[in-house]
């Protein structure tokens, strides 16, 4: 029996990969191209832990996932779209909710750049499953008063900010949105461990909302993020990162001391 590996490159994850066995740690995170996601699982089965960890980067990689497994952080009437029978499912579903605008949002944009929005399901149904709107997508309704808070959790450091776009319903920054300093209560606290606790997240990038229904809901998380807006600097964020890492490594060493860096 070898000892455990750590592996900390992409490059060693595709060389090694086949020889991968229970007790090894991939610290990076790991670039896949489209159609290889189920690598993720086959990591998992075989007994490989990450960090950040697998679950957390496929949350990272698809709005849809998180849809489906964050669902209960989520607006109500958040649902995947997988073909067009979700569609049909949705069309009664938001008709007795008394849903009039809706919007979508690509599994895999970013930047407020695969969110659309849509008069009614009917206008999706017309639409599903060919460009510009295909299969898979998340659907929600149009909410008309919303705040929109970004949360930047990295170790013991934690900012948030509201986001505004005086123009669009997109409260993106990169796009002519405005920010300005937001403190947390200490539910919304909470809130964020929750969701960073069943998504496994060490560290996150978290967008919040209140809605005319309510709050705080789950937008969207993810392990990275921009920080336009946000008082940390990229360099900063980066020396902060690396000190997690780093804090995560020596932990598991003290458990694995005869550990073999790749």
């Amino acid at each position: 029996m070898r000892p455990p590996w750590v592996i900390t490159s992409n490059r060693a994850l595709r060389e090694h990969y086949e020889a991968l066995q229970a007790g090894d740690l991939i610290l990076t995170r790991i670039s896949l191209k489209p159609g290889e996601e189920g690598l993720l699982l086959d990591l998992a089965e075989r007994g490989i832990s990450a960090f950040p960890s697998l679950l957390s980067q496929a949350l990272s990689r698809s709005k849809t996932l998180q849809a489906t497994i964050l669902k209960e952080f989520m607006p109500p009437g958040t649902r995947v779209i997988r073909d067009r029978h979700d569609v049909i499912r949705a069309l009664s579903e938001y008709a007795e909710l008394g849903v009039g605008e809706v919007v979508t949002k690509e599994d895999r944009a970013n930047c407020g750049l695969g969110i659309h929005l849509w008069r009614n399901v009917e206008e999706i149904f017309n639409h599903a499953g060919r460009p510009p709107l295909e299969f898979p997508f998340v659907l929600q309704p149009r909410f008309r008063e919303v705040k929109d808070i970004r949360v930047v959790v990295l170790g013991d450091y934690l900012e948030a900010y509201e986001r505004r776009h005086p123009y669009s319903f997109r409260n993106n920054l990169y796009f002519g949105g405005r920010s300005q300093p937001y403190e947390l209560s200490e539910e919304e606290r909470a809130f964020c461990e929750r969701v960073m606790v069943r998504g496994r997240f060490p560290y996150a990038h978290l967008d919040l909302v209140y809605t005319e229904a309510g709050g705080p809901y789950l937008m969207e998380i993810n392990l990275r993020g921009g920080l336009k807006g946000a008082r940390l600097s990229q360099e900063e964020y980066q020396r902060r990162l690396s000190a997690l890492t780093e804090a995560f490594l020596k932990a598991w060493l003290e458990e694995h001391p005869e550990a073999l860096r790749i």
